[in-house]
């Protein structure tokens, strides 16, 4: 692999997990003020803001690679919905209380599994975000699993509400596991793990939490994907109309 394509997908690896994580900082960002309860409107919005530190740290690291003298910040406010390569998971709509957690174990059952192995990753930088993030990704796995539990062994309403959150939902779980010549090339040069390789784990998890939550694992279907090439659903656009819409309206303001 020649240096030119070990850094360009370097950098594309790298930009697909800080947009995840930034999209995702996103989507939870609007708990804030609308929890179900005080503290857990703190806790996802404290949640909220570990995913855009991650974010941050990923989308800084991407810049250097790529070179072009563009910042975390110009990755995040100044590129349109076509240059996000995020996983089409992250930005599907809150809807209710349910769907936020159900999306949120999915998710964080996949970033443990994923920081992981990244914590042994041969790119030192990666390899140290990753073992930050990890010491989070714990957290907020205990604290989705817990609620979705919560909700799908409570009542009649909660657990079939908990349980459409899930079928919903799990179309968008395949793109985890999709692998590309871009993770090709990470996996062969020892940065990062083979996607494929982490569903076992995932499904580990998953089904540990499903079943103390008293909810079925859908049946196998066809799962969207596109997400990682810039292909989304009409639900980025508009979160990127209140992400960025500052940077849009007053480009470069700085506080006074």
């Amino acid at each position: 692999m020649t240096p030119a394509v070990r850094d360009s997908a370097l950098f594309e690896y790298v930009l697909r997990l800080g947009d995840t994580a930034l999209v995702l900082g996103q989507r939870l960002s609007e708990w804030c003020g609308t929890g179900p309860y005080l503290e857990e409107d703190i806790a996802l919005t404290n949640f909220a803001l570990d995913f855009i530190g991650q974010a941050r740290l990923l989308l800084g690291y991407a810049a250097e690679i790529e070179g072009r003298g563009r910042s975390d910040d110009a990755l995040a406010f100044r590129r349109d919905v076509f240059d996000f390569h995020n996983l089409l998971l992250v930005e599907q709509p809150n809807t209710d209380f349910g769907v936020t957690m159900a999306r949120q174990m999915f998710v964080d059952a996949w970033q443990l599994e994923l920081y992981e192995r990244l914590a042994q990753s041969a790119d030192t930088r990666l390899a140290a975000i990753a073992a930050k993030s990890l010491k989070e990704t714990r957290y907020h796995f205990r604290h989705s699993a817990q609620w979705l539990v919560r909700l799908g062994d409570g009542t009649e309403e909660s657990h079939a509400r908990a349980q459409q959150a899930v079928d919903s939902l799990w179309m968008w779980t395949g793109e985890l596991f999709d692998c590309d010549a871009v993770e090709e090339a990470i996996a062969a040069a020892g940065v990062g793990p083979d996607p494929r390789s982490l569903r076992e784990g995932w499904d580990r998890r998953v089904d540990a939490v499903l079943a103390e939550a008293t909810l079925t694992r859908p049946p196998a279907q066809w799962m969207q994907s596109g997400g990682k090439a810039g292909r989304h659903t009409e639900h980025l656009g508009y979160l990127l109309c209140e992400l960025q819409f500052m940077q849009r309206a007053y480009p470069d303001a700085t506080a006074w």
